[in-house]
């Protein structure tokens, strides 16, 4: 559980250094930010595989690139659904999502040992 705490908490201060460096990304404080970790938590676990299935014909055909819009998609969503996350454009949101995805996947090396 503390694992868990200490991944979000590292999370949300990559949010905020990122909403400081990405130009079209802005977060109000550091509660906001947490919110956004959790929201993108949810999101990346319930909504997104349902889009990835809705969208299957078109990510097929545009051999996986359309999975790339449907992170832009995710952060969008979540932008909607959080107070003081703002989101504009198409690229901010994109590198948003890498940074995050890297972030999570670094932090999971280090955190999720069984």
């Amino acid at each position: 559980m503390a694992n868990f705490i200490i991944k979000y908490l590292i999370i949300a201060i990559v949010i905020m250094f990122g909403s400081k460096y990405i130009n079209g990304i802005s977060i109000d404080g550091f509660q906001t930010s947490i919110l956004v970790v959790f929201a993108m938590g949810f999101a990346n676990t319930f909504l997104k595989p349902i889009l990835k299935l809705l969208s299957f014909p078109i990510t097929v055909l545009s051999l996986g690139l359309f999975l790339l819009v449907i992170n832009v998609i995710v952060v969008y969503i979540v932008d909607y659904f959080i107070v003081g996350f703002r989101v504009s454009g198409f690229i901010p949101p994109l590198i948003f999502s890498f940074v995050l995805s890297i972030t999570s996947t670094v932090l999971g090396w280090f955190f999720d040992k069984d």
